[in-house]
């Protein structure tokens, strides 16, 4: 082209580059595979998947780490759809994302005449996405761009689907128009304080509260709200409970952490305070048995939406975590504060006494108690060394070979491998532990692996029931192709929840008897280990861990370990009507 001409393809790699993207995930092909080659050559890192759904995991949990949109990219119609199981699931989980998805001919596609790949990708997005944009003219990429990065990473972050037309991809325009187009998004997620009426009102409630819990969810990981949030829990000396992927926020041995007595301290407690959590199924909905009619809350959360979708709210506290409990904070240590608010066109102004939260002593020492007898019953359990292993003992294996590794990220799904492991496995620091989040979907975990070593370098170590594996298990050539220091751990029992009874027939969830999973990676360049106790499980993993490099291992488990749906049995419907034999 001549020199005062550009196209579509360059605007969107220089108004990803404007706005500090630097990394992209995706499956090249028509009409983007230009489009990446540009992106590479122009500096930016690109990591090609086997999947669009891996891919597009990677950019989610990429986004969720580092507070910045995810970027995917996908081609057209299936390739898009792959990406939107990614996309849906990283709205659920509020992580910052942006699927970009080239699109066919728009004038054939509306007259549905056929065009290749043809699909209206932006209706079919709409309804899994917090936003959805199409740009149709090179003049606007840096506007799509810009509205994408700022509606994924502002209040609730989520997944937004940006739409290139391939038809805008290779339209021209002059340099210097193209260059006025480009944008650079500025404070895209400002801090929003909640008001001061209703910092007061949970003040006061939780000062009433003789038997208080905090429940920390993924929302106040995110938040980075780490130090004020350890800092209100230990003046206050409230116990807490942290949601699987808000471990780490304070140590798991905390003294205050109320994790091993649970459900003792969410069905006693009298106020709670929900910290970036929701009341949803994973809390039971805050309905009973497991929670008390007359236990009142107070929810920070971003979003007001929020408040009161399962149970009354008493203190409902919208506004960013981070300053949120900087208000809590300021509050307990002031001698007096003012209260500025405006009724009815006045401005009022009421000086207050700080109301202070007193340490409930007999609550925190029966908690004590529960959880003493609780790490009891786990530690028998933990100790035993049974032959073959179960998901406890393995666990217990991959325990100690991580203790010594405080640097080592977790990826943790599958079922039983997931239950037991977010119990068994502990965090002392924050946004450590990745899992299957919100929805309890599985498949994320080869996604989420190459994610979060490609935006920390750091050793991650994947720990896999062998079904949540073979969702993405081609992706290990992926890790290869890279040297990533994945370590990928599939706990083998030969089925979804548990094997088949030897020589009986393949069940609807019975998986390959004895399958060697290791020489997987061994057929890409990594390294494979097949371990059948615990002293070798942990052997291996410290040995791939110093390593550095991409491996596998596969820990064969007792095949009759695990319960059917895990822990979540109740979700499960059976039919009433007996089966025929």
């Amino acid at each position: 082209m001549p020199g005062n001409i550009t196209d579509g393809f360059h605007l969107v790699v220089e108004a990803l580059k404007l706005n500090g993207v630097d990394t992209i995930y995706g499956v090249a092909g028509i009409p983007i595979t230009d489009l990446l080659r540009l992106a590479q050559a122009e500096g930016i890192r690109y990591l090609g998947f086997r999947h669009e759904q891996s891919a597009g995991n990677a950019a989610a949990i990429a986004g969720y780490l580092t507070q910045k949109p995810g970027i995917c990219m996908t081609v057209s119609a299936p390739g898009f759809l792959n990406g939107m199981v990614a996309l849906a699931n990283a709205t659920t989980n509020c992580f910052p994302m942006i699927l970009i998805s080239g699109s066919s001919d728009r004038a054939i596609v509306d007259l549905e005449q056929g065009d290749y790949e043809e699909m209206d990708q932006l209706a079919a997005a709409r309804p899994y996405a917090k936003a959805a944009y199409r740009v149709n003219r090179p003049q606007d990429i840096g506007i799509g761009i810009a509205r994408a990065i700022r509606a994924a990473v502002s209040g609730r972050p989520g997944g937004v689907y940006l739409d290139l037309t391939a038809e805008v991809l290779g339209s021209t325009l002059d340099v210097e128009t193209a260059k006025k187009s480009l944008v650079k998004v500025v404070d895209p997620a400002p801090p929003q304080p909640p008001a001061a009426e209703s910092v007061e009102r949970a003040i006061e409630l939780m000062a009433t509260a003789q038997r208080p819990l905090v429940i920390l969810g993924k929302g106040a990981a995110y938040a980075r709200a780490d130090q004020e949030i350890r800092s209100f829990i230990e003046e206050t000396g409230m116990p807490f409970l942290p949601m699987s992927m808000a471990k780490g926020l304070l140590p798991d041995d905390h003294p205050q952490s109320a994790a091993a007595a649970r459900s003792y301290a969410v069905g006693n407690a009298d106020v709670v305070i929900l910290a970036g959590a929701r009341l949803n199924w994973l809390l039971s909905h805050g309905r009973p048995p497991l929670w008390s009619e007359s236990t009142r809350f107070v929810q920070v959360d971003i979003s007001p939406t929020e408040i009161d979708s399962n149970r009354a709210i008493a203190a409902p506290v919208v506004g960013d975590i981070k300053s949120a409990f900087a208000a809590f904070n300021g509050a307990l240590v002031a001698e007096n504060y003012i209260n500025r608010f405006n009724r009815d066109g006045r401005s009022y102004e009421v000086i207050r006494q700080p109301r202070r939260i007193e340490r409930r002593a007999a609550w925190m020492d029966e908690i004590g108690k529960r959880k003493q007898q609780n790490i009891e019953r786990m530690a028998a359990r933990l100790n035993a060394d049974p032959s073959p292993m179960n998901f406890s003992s393995a666990l217990r294996a991959v325990r100690n070979a991580l203790a010594t590794q405080p640097d080592v990220y977790t990826v943790n799904e599958g079922a039983n491998t997931l239950d037991f492991g977010r119990n068994i496995i502990d965090m002392d620091k924050p946004r450590h532990r990745l899992d299957s989040g919100t929805w309890g979907v599985m498949g994320v975990g080869m996604g989420y692996a190459i994610g979060v070593a490609a935006v920390t370098g750091k050793p991650v170590v994947a720990i896999e029931g062998d079904s949540a594996f073979g969702f993405s298990g081609m992706e290990i050539e992926t890790i290869c192709r890279y040297e990533l220091p994945v370590v990928t751990v599939i706990f083998n029992n030969n089925g979804v929840y548990r094997g088949d009874a030897p020589g009986s027939a393949y069940s609807p969830t019975g998986l390959l008897r004895d399958a060697r999973y290791e020489k997987i990676i061994e057929a890409f360049g990594g390294a494979g280990y097949h371990v059948t106790d615990t002293p070798g499980l942990t052997k291996a993993l410290s040995e791939a861990l110093a390593s550095g490099k991409p491996a596998l291992i596969n820990a064969v488990i007792d095949p009759t370990a695990g319960t059917e749906s895990g822990h979540i049995q109740s979700l499960n419907p059976r039919s009433a009507v007996a089966q025929k034999k």
